[in-house]
């Protein structure tokens, strides 16, 4: 509006009819920020990712290939409930709306959750995870798979504290990994809320899992990055545990729960 000259908006406004002109006002700088940005911003959104390798390079090398993070793909997911969960079988991560917000206090907001209801369903698979030097590599993964759903991703910006909140919760429909330098694998992981072993539910279904993220000194007073873990309470079932190939059994943890851990993340 500005960049308008008087009398070209002056003329603009005469070619309307007198009443029109009537209802015009002028709004003053005060005015335009009472009504910009009142409810914030929604996006909708569907995904997928791949990447051919990712490499973090130190002295050696960690290099993870063949990355995909998309959809599932599937419908029949967490079996046990008796029914359904109505999704999309695609291999893209669909079914997302995310609400943006700066609160009054300055305070971001940002909630992830279901546009339709029904939970997100999400895969991560990759290829061979490698350490790599001048001339040996070992391989510590492979063909890592994770199947599941999530109904919620909150992240808050506290802008008192600087503290960034992180609160999820998901669960693990199957997971398989291969492990080779230790010749173990990993087969039919679930991971569900707590409690969800004895009494399978929909509102159950979920692992909660909460974190704070900011900057804080390490024991020798050196700024690091603080990841605190406030919560996670889940249950855990493995179907297969491989060793040298062949299943040694089952494992279970039932009401798993972590709580009051600090970690502090810095170079050297």
């Amino acid at each position: 509006m500005k960049s308008l000259k008087t009398t070209a908006l002056a003329l603009a406004v005469s070619g309307l009819p007198l009443m029109a002109q009537a209802e015009l006002k002028a709004l003053d700088d005060s005015a335009m920020g009472g009504i910009t940005g009142q409810a914030g911003v929604t996006i909708e959104l569907e995904t997928q990712v791949n990447i051919g390798e990712f490499r973090y390079v130190d002295e050696g090398t960690l290099a993870v290939s063949d990355i995909f993070v998309g959809g599932a793909g599937r419908d029949d997911m967490f079996s046990e409930l008796g029914f359904a969960i109505p999704n999309e079988a695609t291999d893209l991560i669909d079914n997302i709306k995310m609400n943006i917000d700066v609160l009054e206090d300055g305070d971001a907001a940002i909630d992830i959750f279901p546009l339709f209801g029904s939970p997100i369903d999400f895969a991560v698979r990759t290829g061979a995870w490698e350490l790599r030097g001048d001339t040996d590599s070992t391989l510590l993964m492979d063909n890592l798979s994770i199947e599941g759903l999530f109904t919620e991703f909150k992240i808050r910006v506290d802008t008192e504290t600087d503290n960034l909140n992180l609160r999820t919760r998901f669960a693990i429909d199957d997971m398989d990994v291969d492990v080779p330098f230790l010749a173990v694998g990993i087969r039919d992981l679930e991971l569900t809320g707590a409690g969800y072993d004895d009494n399978p539910n929909i509102v159950s279904l979920g692992a909660v899992a909460e974190m704070d993220v900011y900057k804080a000194p390490n024991a020798a007073g050196v700024d690091s990055l603080a990841v605190d873990i406030e919560t996670f309470d889940a249950d855990m079932n493995i179907g297969g545990v491989l060793v040298g190939g062949t299943s040694i059994g089952s494992m279970a943890l039932d009401d798993l729960s972590i709580q009051d851990t600090q970690m502090r993340i810095y170079g050297h």
